[in-house]
Order: structure tokens, then sequence, then C-alpha cells
């Protein structure tokens, strides 16, 4: 066994992310926040049954996963470079301060350009809630997934594709990681519509040509990838809907994709598709 998960590190931590993840979850999928078959419902907690639905299924996921195959294939050294990467966040404050300010700025001006509606100024008490929100996200979503994501499966995605593939390979899963959810209140069911968890993916995909120049244009630092990542659900869970008070929520996956995707065109046309990797060093 050891050997195998040595010889297909990613096969087994994709494998691994998902059948946890899933399984985990298939309760909160049958309850009354879901499909409603068992009966029962999960408690609210801020609000919402998603803290103790989702969660125990995203930790089991991604960063489980990750630790588990990197013990097993890459040792104590495998893992000293996977937290390393975990707890680098020396990378410079306008890393941190940029991705702060032009999260919600970027998402902000797709939303207006499509839906030729100007954004509102929300109530003060709206905007002193972003940051303990931004911090409860980094703590829940972020430290769940990111370290399985971006720290463990694409410096291997990387290394073996290029940053193009790489991330192509990896953007597509990320978000399928996600379909048991649209049969739940994470993804509006029983409201939620076929084309909702195909945007979805698309939009993960491209969003992970910018989480991936991120990572490498910060030395592979976790961090500021968990921050881009959380600033973009903490805006759009704590922010938009004051903002653009008349639009429905399911807007907001429209304007993730279509700002997804301009960034990423920008990227790869001037980073001429190496999205900050390093070139590879030629043998000898």
């Amino acid at each position: 066994m050891r050997g195998r998960i040595r010889r297909r590190p990613l096969v087994w931590f994709f494998s691994l992310a998902f059948l946890m993840s899933w399984m985990a979850w298939t309760p909160y999928v049958l309850s009354d926040s879901g499909l409603g078959v068992l009966g029962f419902s999960f408690p609210v907690v801020l609000g919402t049954t998603q803290l103790v639905g989702v969660l125990p299924g995203a930790y089991l996921g991604p960063i489980v996963s990750a630790l588990v195959v990197t013990a097993v294939a890459g040792g104590r050294p495998g893992l000293r470079s996977w937290v390393g990467r975990i707890t680098k966040w020396r990378v410079g404050w306008r890393w941190y301060a940029g991705i702060v300010v032009a999260v919600p700025a970027v998402l902000t001006l797709a939303t207006t350009v499509l839906s030729s509606r100007l954004p509102v100024l929300p109530a003060a008490t709206v905007l002193l809630a972003l940051l303990p929100g931004l911090i409860l996200q980094m703590v829940t979503t972020g430290l769940a997934e990111e370290p399985g994501w971006r720290d463990f499966a694409m410096p291997r995605l990387q290394h073996k594709y290029g940053p193009f593939l790489g991330t192509l390979v990896l953007g597509p899963l990320w978000g399928v990681w996600h379909l048991p959810l649209f049969l739940t209140e994470w993804g509006g069911w029983p409201d939620v519509h076929w084309s909702a968890p195909v945007e979805f993916i698309a939009a993960t995909t491209a969003f992970s040509f910018v989480m991936t120049w991120v990572f490498n244009h910060t030395g592979q630092s976790l961090l500021p990838a968990m921050l881009l990542h959380t600033s973009v659900n903490n805006f759009f869970s704590f922010g938009w809907s004051d903002v653009f008070p008349t639009l429905s929520p399911t807007f907001t996956t429209h304007a993730f994709l279509v700002s997804s995707v301009a960034a990423t065109i920008v990227l790869l046309v001037a980073t001429r598709g190496r999205l900050g990797c390093p070139p590879a060093r030629p043998a000898g």
C-alpha cells in the first residue's frame, strides 16, 4: 500500500479527498437541509446549517487526505515542505492588502457591468462584519481546503504537467468536489438549476489560474492563496447582497465567472502561460 501511494500520490489524494468529504456530507444531503429523506434538521449556527453540515466534510477531505498521503509518500521531509508552505507568511504586506482590496472591487465591478446596476454603499455594520467574517472563512474554508488543493496538489501537478495544464486539471476537480452540496441549502436546493453547478465548475477552473499565479508569485506561500479564496467567499457571504440589494444571490456565480475569466486571460497573456512559475532548469 505504501508503494502504491508513493507511485501515485495525486490519484490517492483526490480519491481520498472526494471519498471522505462526500461520505461526511451524505447525512447533510439527506437531511431537511437537502433532499429531506431522513427527516431531521442540522442545527443552525450563526444563522445557517452549513457550519455543522458542510465543515466536517470539508476538513475530512482535502486537508486530511493531503496529510495522510504526504506522510506516507514523502515522510518527514515531505511533511516539513507541506507545513512550511502553510506557515510561510512573510511575503510582503502589499500582497495581503492588495488581495483584501482587489477582490471586492473586482467582484463589484463585474456585477455592475453584468447587471447594469450601480452598487449601494452598505451600512457600517456590514463593513465591520467583513473582518471577523474573513477570519472565520480563513479558519474554516481556507484551512480546510487549501492545504490540499494548492499546498499538496498544485506543486505536484505543476511539476508534472506545467503551470497551465496543471491548473487545468486542478480547477475542474476542485469544482466537482462541491457537487453534492448543490443538493443542500449551500447550493440553493431545491431551487437550483442544472446550469448552476456547470457554471460553478467553469468559475473554479478560471479562478484556479489566478490562484496559481498568486501561489507561485509569493514563493508558494499558502496564506495569500487562502486569503484570495476566502476573500471571494467572504464578500459574497457578508457584503454582496447589501451592495446589490435588488439582485438575486444566484447572480454571484455570474460575477465570479466573468471576473475570473477576465483575470485569467490577462495573467496568461502577461506571463505567457507561466503564471509565475520559474522555468525548469536544464538537466546537467
